[in-house]
């Protein structure tokens, strides 16, 4: 989604390894996937268990950069600043030492968001490139979801703009050197209202070169258009004037479009309001403007075929002909390279469209990593199984539903309810607690401090099979408090030119090694390696999970002093090798307890009556589990914000 100019004070949602599908049979047992068998990667040393990683991953961790911001030193962060007052990174910042940094904290991939070139209002006339209309771009540095030209890259975050591709391509390489893999974002439903592809290839044509004008709807026409009018710059919000009010060749209020096309968002107004997606124009998929497919249906039994069998059905059927861009937009970076790609608002494109390019993808890369933007639930399982996607964002159910949680109005349980509503396809729903679209979570509009974060961390990371993303800065406490221009407070600006303080006190001027980070920013970035590395490595991380958290809840209630409360959440993830137990305590108050595990997971885990040691993964410390009668508890103690993250020595 968009940042409207009405929100501006307010910056809310700006813009907004293939596994299996398994059908989950038991409510204990909530994951039925049949773990691999792989070296435990625990090493003990005396009394402390430490998490070691291989380049193996058990599941993977997403590290979300913005790209131009992840490398710029500049520390002005003058708000509308040019790119010559507060700065810019490039592709060369991300040097071997800044990758190794990344890695360290258990990464698979690198997600470097803002690449394809999108509109900028930074004068690059000098290399054929045509400015950008600051009355429909939005900040200065633009919207990374404004794209302009799909056969290149933003030159913002080149050294020598005229050698921009070779230098991102440079970067895939120095990326894989270091052990992960790269995506990048590709936005089917809408492109810059100025597309212009200067670099594609021989025999292609632009996105809606060849449309019929005349036309509000048809089917290979890449837009829609409302016929008989021009378009008009929205009316701005009071106060909002393009590049905060600075003079500007092109900020006239006016940008020439006739016919007016639909707007990204799906508005149909030639003059669209000024909460629409107004710098952006709707991509059409043979969708007709009454709701209606002008395309093949897929067979619902395609959900349970593979993606060689979707690529064989859509063979000799023919399709409009945006499907046809954007498999060979893909298929361009394919060949350089990449990896894998960041679906935007993909639920605003039709099922079908992922099916036709998702197989072709998995058909040439079969492990290519693919993520979507989709907030309804109702649609999660249709956008895995009939569109191919590997994995989804768990935002409305999980990451909601954690907030609260953080924040202290809602209750613990609402964590096993999220999780539960999508047990059957858990290993598909990525897991976050920031990106670019969500408040940091030591902004005072989310909990105001990083410490806070952690005990839910601990849960997103490790409750499920899913991948864990983290947002740059993240690990060292970011709060994105600079009000930079388009947008304000509490998100890192993905609008504008600026410097993340945070993250520039890890970097060190390009030494990457957190030379000027503070204490307890440092222990941060260390808590963060920790968790993510058992989450990477830790071979329970790919086997079943347990509720111990309604079990102690219950078990309490039965008490006349109840010790094991709604600001506490545990729960167990084990395989054949290795058994797991992890508690958080949401709460600044410490707390005491006996943590009850049931019996019908003692029997799973095969112990006999007696004591045996547990191992938290975090830290140095051991604690002991009895085992009565097949039933197990084991006492705990734990500080403010703690977690545990136990492993059963036997």
């Amino acid at each position: 989604m968009r940042l409207p100019l009405s929100y501006m004070l307010s910056y809310p949602f700006a813009r907004k390894w293939s596994v299996p599908l398994v059908i989950f049979t038991s409510s204990l047992f909530a994951c039925s996937h049949e773990p691999g068998k792989r070296d435990e990667n625990v090493q003990n040393k005396g009394d402390v268990a430490v998490a070691s990683i291989t380049d193996e991953h058990v599941k993977p961790v997403v590290y979300q950069v913005f790209t131009r911001l992840f490398g710029n030193t500049n520390t002005t962060n003058k708000s509308w600043g040019t790119i010559e007052e507060n700065g810019v990174g490039k592709f060369s910042d991300f040097t071997d030492e800044a990758l190794q940094g990344i890695k360290e904290l258990g990464v698979s991939h690198i997600w470097y968001t803002g690449v394809p070139h999108h509109d900028v209002i930074t004068d690059y006339s000098e290399y054929g490139i045509s400015n950008d209309d600051p009355d429909v771009v939005k900040g200065r540095a633009g919207s990374p979801y404004a794209v302009k030209d799909y056969y290149t890259v933003n030159p913002d975050l080149a050294d020598d703009p005229a050698n921009r591709l070779a230098e991102f391509e440079a970067l895939i390489e120095r990326t894989h050197k270091n052990g992960m893999k790269v995506i990048i974002d590709i936005v089917p439903n809408h492109v810059a209202r100025n597309y212009q592809s200067l670099a594609k290839p021989d025999g292609a044509n632009d996105f809606g070169e060849k449309d019929d004008v005349s036309l509000e709807y048809a089917r290979d026409n890449n837009f829609y258009y409302v016929v008989g009018q021009d378009f008009l710059v929205p009316k701005a919000p009071q106060g909002y004037q393009p590049l905060g009010g600075e003079t500007h060749l092109l900020a006239d209020g006016e940008f020439k479009e006739s016919p007016a096309k639909w707007t990204g968002n799906g508005s149909r107004k030639a003059q669209p309001d000024a909460n629409d997606w107004y710098e952006t124009v709707k991509v059409n998929y043979g969708v007709k403007p009454d709701g209606t497919y002008d395309f093949a249906m897929l067979p619902a039994l395609y959900a349970n075929k593979t993606a060689d069998e979707h690529v064989v059905f859509w063979a000799d059927k023919s399709v409009p002909d945006s499907w046809i861009k954007f498999r060979d937009i893909t298929r361009y970076w394919l060949a350089k390279g990449v990896d894998g790609f960041r679906y935007d608002m993909a639920e605003m494109v039709p099922v079908a469209f992922w099916s036709y390019l998702n197989s072709h993808i998995k058909h040439i890369n079969p492990d290519a990593f693919l993520l979507a933007e989709v907030y309804d639930p109702s649609k999660y399982r249709e956008y895995i199984t009939l569109g191919k996607m590997d994995f989804l964002y768990d935002k409305v159910g999980f990451y909601d539903s954690l907030k609260g949680v953080m924040q202290g109005h809602l209750p613990a349980s609402v964590i096993t309810k999220a999780h539960s509503e999508v047990a059957d396809i858990e290993q598909h729903m990525l897991h976050f607690l920031e990106n670019h679209d969500e408040q940091r979570i030591a902004s005072p509009q989310f909990v105001g401090s990083s410490e806070l974060g952690k005990p839910a961390l601990v849960v997103s990371a490790l409750i499920s099979r899913a991948p864990t993303l983290i947002y740059f800065g993240q690990e060292v406490g970011e709060d994105g408090s600079e009000n930079m221009g388009f947008g304000s407070a509490s998100r890192t600006t993905i609008f504008d030119y600026a410097g993340v303080p945070a993250h520039q006190r890890w970097m060190n001027q390009g030494k990457f090694d957190g030379g000027l980070l503070a204490p307890s920013e440092r222990a941060l970035r260390d808590y963060y390696r920790r968790v993510l590395r058992i989450s990477a490595s830790q071979s329970a991380m790919e086997g079943h999970y347990v509720d111990l958290h309604s079990v102690n809840l219950n078990q309490n209630n039965n008490n006349d002093v109840a010790t094991y409360n709604e600001a506490l959440y545990s729960f167990s993830r084990f395989n054949d090798e290795q058994k797991i137990v992890v508690v958080s305590n949401f709460s600044q108050a410490g707390k005491q307890f006996e943590l009850a595990i049931p019996e019908s997971l003692v029997s799973k885990w095969d112990l006999p009556d007696g004591e045996y040691t547990m191992f938290d993964l975090l830290s140095d410390q051991k604690m002991n589990i009895r085992v009565e009668n097949q039933k197990a508890r084991i006492s705990m103690t734990l500080g403010s914000l703690q977690s545990v993250v136990l492993n059963l020595v036997k």
